[in-house]
């Protein structure tokens, strides 16, 4: 007789104390053993399904991480870039302008190999390059300096009710470019008989770059031109790099036309001069001569920088034109203004009765200038067949 197990046992006992309770049979356990055997091995019970992890959302949030951490550092290194070079320009005394600019360096690189936290770290960097621009825009222009010839004596102009008065009018006599006469004279012009102003773009290289002048024209023919320039002194040349930082005081060169326009179309090489007609109303050319004066007799007074990215011969032009009352949104030509000319098409400044490319073609002045050269009538000669100007 088979001994009974307890397993059994204890089974019977649990239905004699709750009848409801359903016990399963051999075949229902061996199915789930089975079932255990094919998921977990053999004689082991299904666990429950365990919950996925959450993944942190890094993707977006890392891309925009990373690309602050560049933006930081392409600004910071522009930042360091230009107070060193600011401090090898601009610091008088040499070779003091060596010893700043190599010892600013040497300072960041000691702030950002032993300073661990990181804002303190740019904090400090800043600080030394507030420290640079400080002192930078604190260095003084001045009107005594060695000049050039020509540009030694700085026009200034009187003006008392519809009179005006304009002292130093530069018209030097050239042989070569660099082999002329300086001359100056002075001459009242009836205000009420201003009645436009063009503009000159020479180019002398490339496309993208030119040099502005405005010309006043009055009744009766004569003609000011207002070229707005470095003021350089003996020996010294244009540099474009140091046109960013304080290397050369401002000046507006007031002239006749036979001295700054036959310069560079007869006498400098490669140098090629548009003439537009600017479309505006007497008042407007009025207010537009009021404004380069204000600025002209108070360069007389009191020197200031140029800046080849902010005060130069085009940003000029606008800021004055915005002073007069005229509309000068930025445009991305202000800075390339080789294009300028373009964007004055496109806002009808200048005339638009031909396509921009025909209308360029013909406002080349060039072999004009050439042929009229010493022509009393110079400036007449130069604006004939210009379109929007009538003879």
């Amino acid at each position: 007789m088979a001994r009974p197990t307890g397993k059994t046992d204890s089974s019977k006992a649990r239905l004699l104390l709750h009848p409801d309770l359903k016990v399963p049979s051999s075949s229902d356990r061996n199915a789930q053993t089975e079932t255990g055997s094919r998921d977990n091995g053999p004689g082991l019970s299904a666990p429950a399904p365990a919950e996925p992890p959450v993944q942190p959302r890094r993707g977006p949030f890392r891309v925009l991480r990373w690309f602050g951490i560049a933006a930081a550092a392409l600004l910071f290194l522009v930042l360091t870039l230009w107070a060193v070079a600011a401090l090898y320009f601009d610091v008088a005394i040499r070779p003091l302008n060596i010893v700043l600019a190599c010892a600013y360096v040497l300072a960041l690189i000691e702030i950002w190999t032993t300073i661990k936290r990181r804002l303190i770290a740019c904090a400090l960097t800043l600080a030394c390059f507030a420290i640079v621009l400080t002192w930078w825009l604190l260095l003084p222009a001045s009107n005594t300096r060695n000049w050039q010839k020509d540009l030694a004596l700085l026009p200034h102009a009187e003006i008392e009710g519809n009179r005006v008065t304009v002292h130093n009018i530069r018209n030097c006599d050239y042989r070569t470019e660099t082999d002329f006469d300086v001359r100056h004279y002075d001459k009242s012009f009836d205000f009420d008989k201003l009645r436009t102003a063009d503009l000159y773009l020479v180019y002398w290289g490339s496309p993208m770059i030119a040099h502005t002048m405005v010309s006043f024209g009055f009744d009766g023919g004569d003609y000011l031109c207002v070229s707005i320039e470095t003021r350089k002194e003996v020996g010294e040349s244009y540099s474009a790099i140091k046109g960013f930082f304080r290397q050369y005081e401002l000046t507006y060169v007031v002239a006749d036309e036979r001295d700054l326009v036959r310069l560079r179309t007869n006498y400098r090489q490669g140098e090629d001069a548009y003439l537009y007609r600017i479309q505006a109303t007497p008042e407007q050319v009025r207010a537009l001569f009021r404004q380069y004066f204000k600025q002209i007799n108070d360069l007389y007074r009191r020197p200031k920088w140029y800046n080849a990215l902010t005060s130069n011969c085009t940003t000029n032009i606008r800021f004055h034109s915005k002073a007069a009352g005229g509309r000068a949104p930025f445009d991305w030509r202000i800075i390339l203004n080789g294009h300028g000319d373009e964007m004055l098409y496109e806002r009808r400044r200048i005339p638009t009765t031909l396509p921009f490319s025909e209308l360029k073609q013909r406002c080349l002045i060039n072999a004009r200038a050439k042929a009229a050269d010493k022509a009393p009538d110079f400036s007449r000669l130069i604006r004939e067949g210009v379109p929007g100007i009538t003879p």
